[in-house]
């Protein structure tokens, strides 16, 4: 007769053995259960798994589609300077398939403006991109050929609700970052995508409409940092046209300890959202 331990052992491998026959991380997780109930459990959730990772692919193949339009059914132009806004566009599999044109707004009266006003930071956001789009919209009167759609962003950090836009010269950077050193704060990029619609009789200028706009937040962990640490950061100018006076995607990233929400929201332009933004904007070409 086997003794206890040799039926448990016995019990325990034939456990193992249909773990690797079924496989999938739902397993682990149900392995302190009893031999019946698990297989009940294991079962259960590799199914959802199955069920999650086929939507998950069908949103996938979405976005990535309807992008593919982007180019050719429909013009897309990007209204602002920035190498990391461009750089996050590129990413996405649209390179050489945008326009880069800077927006002719004055985005330090708007501030201005918007300083005097009762707003949070993450409609102030928003809007700074709103406007970046509109203006360079009501700036291109030439009628194009092809649906158009304009993209404004504005990133901002936001330190217990102040706002830290770019540094105006090296001590407001070392200020920011001293405030910044061992806290959280908030990082907001506002996003807003404009269409350009012909005019009423077909010889008007185009007619300039937002189509959607929105923020997007993520959370931010600084280091503590020491006085060298920040004058050496300084030193190497990279804070000097950034919000906040850092760039996480540069040397900056080595200032932060942890981070909750999208990477891209930080760097500029949050990836997935914009995606979802540009894939429904394809989709109304077809209505």
């Amino acid at each position: 007769m086997p003794s206890q331990y040799t039926r448990c052992l016995r019990c325990f491998l034939s456990v193992i053995l249909f773990f690797f026959v079924k496989g999938g991380v739902g397993v682990s997780i149900n392995a302190r259960s009893t031999t019946r109930s698990t297989y009940r459990k294991v079962r259960s959730l590799t199914c959802f798994a199955k069920v999650d990772d086929s939507r998950s692919n069908e949103m996938a193949t979405i976005l990535v589609g309807s992008l593919g339009r982007v180019g050719t059914d429909a013009k897309l132009i990007l209204a602002s300077q920035s190498p990391r806004r461009k750089e996050i566009l590129d990413m996405m599999g649209l390179s050489g398939k945008f326009a880069q044109i800077p927006s002719p707004l004055d985005e330090e009266a708007l501030q201005t403006e918007l300083a005097s006003q009762t707003i949070t930071p993450e409609d102030y956001a928003r809007v700074l991109a709103e406007r970046k789009a509109e203006a360079l919209g009501m700036h291109l009167s030439k009628k194009e050929e092809k649906h158009t759609f304009i993209i404004g962003s504005d990133t901002i950090v936001d330190l217990e609700g102040h706002i830290l836009n770019k540094p105006v010269d090296r001590s407001d950077a070392i200020e920011m970052l001293t405030r910044l050193s061992g806290n959280w704060h908030r990082v907001h990029t506002g996003v807003a995508l404009y269409k350009l619609s012909p005019g009423g009789d077909g010889n008007e200028e185009e007619e300039v409409s937002l189509f959607a706009s929105f923020t997007d937040t993520a959370n931010v962990k600084f280091a503590k940092l020491s006085d060298e640490d920040i004058e050496a950061y300084v030193n190497t100018k990279e804070p000097m046209d950034k919000a906040g006076s850092y760039g996480i995607q540069g040397i900056g990233g080595q200032l932060v300890e942890r981070m909750e929400g999208d990477f891209f929201t930080v760097m500029g332009l949050p990836m997935h959202r914009v995606s979802k933004v540009l894939a429904e904007a394809m989709a109304e070409i077809d209505e």
